[in-house]
């Protein structure tokens, strides 16, 4: 008599639909990680193309950093590139090296300048951060490099 072993239809049926379960489950997964949650502002316009549409005058001598919005659109946070010797760069935000920036941001027309330690930079950079609406409230978004402003020191 042969010892013949091996697993039920019943079972083998069980683990087959937990596969197909699991890898779809995978690439649903992966497909809805491709996809952003839109971020919009002024009502439907997406904030990626809001981004085309801020000005700000941007400096930096003797230590003061200088921000004021000349367009239309309210600028929320501005993150400050500092690139050093060699290409090495530190992204900070705004209100972490300035205490005095406004809690709802530069509105069209506002003016920042206060001290900013930026010993040993070649070059400074403001990229401009706004705030828009979704699905889960609302949310910040940084804009592109192209949108900021660039100073060689």
């Amino acid at each position: 008599m042969k010892n013949k072993k091996g697993v039920s239809p019943v079972i083998a049926t069980v683990l087959l639909v937990a596969m197909v379960i699991v890898i779809a489950l995978i690439v649903f997964l992966w497909f809805r990680g491709l996809t952003q949650e839109a971020i919009t502002k002024f009502g439907d316009k997406n904030i990626k193309l809001v981004c085309d549409d801020v000005q700000f005058d941007f400096d930096y001598s003797g230590g003061i950093l200088s921000v004021s919005n000349t367009g239309n659109v309210p600028i929320y946070e501005i993150y400050i590139e500092i690139t050093t010797e060699g290409g090495n760069y530190v992204t900070q935000n705004i209100r972490d090296v300035s205490n005095g920036w406004p809690t709802t941001g530069l509105n069209q027309g506002g003016a920042f300048s206060d001290s900013v330690a930026a010993s040993g930079a070649e070059k400074i950079a403001a990229i401009p951060v706004l705030v828009g609406d979704s699905e889960k409230g609302q949310q910040k978004y940084v804009c592109e490099s192209r949108h900021g402003k660039e100073i060689l020191l």
